[in-house]
């Protein structure tokens, strides 16, 4: 199996929407109200500044997974509502946010779960970003997801947060940039083939 990670600019992103909901909705199963409308929240990310969108192709076909973010700044509602609880926090996070990459969505299938794509979407995102943090919520449970951004160098700054009274409690959570190799983890689920860079398929 050959693995290519592939970056889309905001149009292409645009275009590969629906698969993307689909892949978010086989990784995290959430209830029909929280899929209404996210393929309307992805198409207005596009737009922020410092866009940047990846999918993780298998044998340059089949969708494994996707990652997307952007510069996070005042006026977008994550960070305005992040900003306002690290306020009233019994730590100083605030800081994390004056300059910030904020990671928008990260998911992968689940028959590819286990196999590295999920850390090197990762990487890949955060790379060569002129922003001095990365941030992004994740929920609030010891999961794979929560284990990948803490050996990255992610660290909670909010934790049994919750956006809204009907979701389930979030962990904020930030890291300075660059992220960690996962060299440094011997238990990391890195792949053991080479990932190359594919140009951007014609059909998105």
């Amino acid at each position: 199996m050959k693995v290519t990670v592939a970056e889309l600019g905001p149009a292409e992103f645009r275009s590969a929407i629906d698969g993307f909901v689909a892949v978010y909705a086989a990784a995290m199963k959430p209830p029909e109200r929280m899929l209404a409308g996210r393929d309307i929240i992805m198409d207005r990310h596009a737009a922020n500044p410092g866009f940047r969108g990846l999918a993780a192709l298998v044998d340059q076909n089949a969708l494994a997974g996707f990652t997307y973010g952007f510069h996070g700044a005042p006026g977008q509602w994550w960070h305005d509502v992040v900003a306002g609880a690290l306020a009233l926090g019994p730590r100083d996070g605030g800081a994390y946010l004056d300059d910030s990459f904020e990671v928008a969505e990260l998911h992968v299938v689940p028959a590819y779960q286990g196999m590295g794509i999920g850390r090197e979407l990762l990487l890949r995102l955060t790379e060569d970003r002129q922003e001095r943090t990365a941030v992004l919520s994740t929920m609030d449970t010891e999961s794979p997801a929560r284990r990948l951004y803490r050996t990255s160098g992610f660290t909670d700054l909010l934790t049994g947060f919750r956006f809204s009274g009907g979701e389930p409690p979030y962990a904020v959570m930030g890291a300075r940039l660059p992220l960690r190799s996962p060299s440094s983890d011997p238990g990391d689920d890195a792949p053991d083939q080479p990932w190359p860079r594919s140009p951007r398929p014609s059909s998105w």
